[in-house]
């Protein structure tokens, strides 16, 4: 099968390129966040956004707004159940599991806020519960440079 997934290597660097694009560049929320993909780990991906003033919540206390939070948390949720649909069809061709994106929906997001969005930057990773057909269903978390747990969630995606 042309362009098919080789085994032991996910996702392929050229969809890893288009990735990177579509989550850094092409989502205009997720470019003006600042946001970077750190892993393509399928178990756990995670993205990085620095802390910047058009990012505080709180003039007083220059906090992180919690939309922000929120917003990252939902970022890092899509590309994992993304990675997950991919790995779960990856003997397709790289066409089809790219195509894929454009089917993934947020559907649900809860945010639990745990600690004032302190930090230089911060990291938002996530990792699938369950991939079905449908629907994905994921976890998240939010740390700072310090590696202080500030928020974590949870998120339902539609996928087919």
């Amino acid at each position: 099968m042309p362009n098919a997934q080789p085994k032991g290597e996910f996702p392929h660097p050229q969809v890893r390129v288009v990735l990177k694009k579509l989550f850094e560049e092409d989502i205009a929320f997720q470019r003006t966040l600042g946001m970077r993909i750190v892993s393509f780990d399928p178990d756990r991906p995670s993205m990085r956004f620095d802390m910047q003033p058009g990012l505080i919540g709180h003039p007083v206390r220059k906090v992180l707004h919690g939309g922000v939070i929120a917003a990252a948390l939902d970022a890092a949720a899509g590309l994992a159940a993304l990675l997950a649909m991919m790995k779960k069809h990856q003997d397709e061709p790289h066409e089809a599991q790219l195509a894929r994106f454009m089917k993934i929906g947020t559907i649900d997001l809860r945010t639990d806020y745990l600690q004032p969005g302190r930090g230089a930057y911060f990291v938002a990773s996530a990792w699938v519960l369950r991939a079905g057909g449908k629907v994905v269903s994921v976890r998240m978390e939010l740390e700072n440079d310090s590696r202080e747990l500030i928020a974590s969630g949870s998120a339902a995606f539609i996928v087919g």
